[in-house]
């Protein structure tokens, strides 16, 4: 489905990522483990458009998106649920769902649907439907984000740290919705710093590190490695 070739990006003199080479196969749950600053948010929005200076190629369902703009990325099926949530305080649930689904405008498809979609995934926004973001607590903002990202009905689903700053049993919510996400068909690209979750859930893993792939592997055999045990299990 995605297909990341020789991927660099910059930030002035800072190189963020130095030759990065990723393959994500439709259906799976994809993780990107690595300390801070290993890289790991710059490749998300390397794929979502929101670095311009970039070099390499990246490839989405055949199609080179290398170049193209954070909305016509949106459009072809891959949604970027960003560190921190990023939601519109503000506004409504219903309003910041309604503005993930944006690049539905134009179709044919029943909002109605994509809404009870992903109520029926977080029952919680529902009842909270007419409440103002900003009152949620951390958990329910945080489905609030992952929900907006799901509006747009992405073929690929892109999650930078979602149990963030979340109490352990919120945490084990929210990954166990990711893997009902993922077993609905979305291919989901998961960066998350609590490495033993991610590996746990996730098929397949990338190990980043000071912006290159150090390992990768089948994460069942990474969560069994030692070396990734000492350096992200707490081994």
């Amino acid at each position: 489905m995605l297909t990341i070739k020789n991927l660099k990006v910059n930030y002035g003199y800072v190189n963020a990522l130095k030759g990065v080479d990723i393959d994500i196969k439709k259906g799976k749950i994809v993780s990107i483990l690595g300390s801070n600053g290993a890289g790991k948010t710059s490749l998300l929005k390397a794929i979502s458009g929101l670095v311009e200076d970039k070099e390499g190629q990246i490839i989405f369902d055949e199609k080179d998106i290398t170049n193209l703009s954070t909305e016509k990325v949106v459009s072809l099926g891959i949604s970027h649920c960003p560190e921190g949530r990023r939601i519109f305080p503000e506004l409504t649930v219903e309003e910041n769902l309604k503005i993930g689904a944006y690049v539905l405008r134009k179709s044919k498809i029943n909002l109605n649907d994509e809404f009870n979609r992903v109520y029926s995934f977080f029952p919680k926004l529902k009842e909270r439907s007419k409440q103002v973001a900003g009152t949620l607590s951390g958990g329910e903002q945080q489905m609030l984000a992952i929900g907006r990202a799901l509006m747009s009905k992405p073929k690929l689903l892109m999650l930078d740290e979602p149990s963030l700053g979340l109490a352990p049993i919120i945490v084990s919510e929210i990954f166990k919705i990711i893997k009902d996400i993922n077993k609905e068909g979305t291919t989901v690209l998961l960066i998350e710093q609590n490495a033993n979750q991610a590996l746990k859930i996730s098929d397949y893993s990338y190990v980043l590190e000071l912006g290159q792939v150090v390992t990768s592997g089948i994460s069942q055999d990474l969560l069994n490695d030692e070396s990734i045990k000492k350096s992200y299990l707490g081994a």
